[in-house]
């Protein structure tokens, strides 16, 4: 979970590069990496939340990633309490606010990208259901749990399909 250096690949820089060019509205991801956001992406909504932003579960006061980084042992606060990063763990609700603003997005979208995902991991995979538009691209190796009639389907590694995109 906390890679600190690893960096965007040509997938996370090419969906940049479109939200700079107005092409695309949002990243919804269910990484909690940060990734998108290092490579210049701005309307990320963090389905699984974050390893860069930490809080205590007592106070709430907020930790940045360098914080877990440079500890021992269990993160505590300042007030004795358990530093937790900002992700989803098993059996914990998403954030409903971000869930809705996916759900907002995906119906309001004319073309969907799905990538380097399987369709496994629910309620994200559910989120599909709300596309009323026209296109729907998935991109993924290998098939995906879910089947799906009338998308274009790639099989290929998302980071390997986008460094083709020129």
């Amino acid at each position: 979970m906390l890679l600190p250096d690893v960096q965007p690949n040509a997938a996370h820089k090419k969906l940049a590069e479109w939200e700079r060019e107005g092409r695309l509205s949002a990243v919804i991801t269910q990484n909690i990496d940060g990734l998108h956001q290092k490579a210049g992406s701005r309307r990320v909504l963090e389905l699984h939340g974050s390893v860069w932003r930490n809080h205590c579960m007592d106070c709430g006061k907020s930790y940045p990633l360098e914080y877990i980084l440079h500890g021992t042992g269990v993160p505590r606060c300042s007030c004795g309490g358990i530093v937790k990063p900002d992700v989803v763990l098993y059996e914990e609700p998403l954030d409903e606010s971000v869930l809705l603003a996916a759900v907002e997005e995906i119906s309001k979208a004319d073309t969907l990208i799905i990538g380097g995902t399987s369709l496994n991991v629910y309620p994200a995979a559910g989120l599909i259901d709300y596309f009323r538009g026209e296109n729907i691209v998935v991109v993924n190796k290998g098939a995906t749990a879910r089947p799906l009639e009338g998308v274009c389907m790639v099989d290929e590694k998302i980071g390997e399909f986008f460094s083709h995109l020129g």
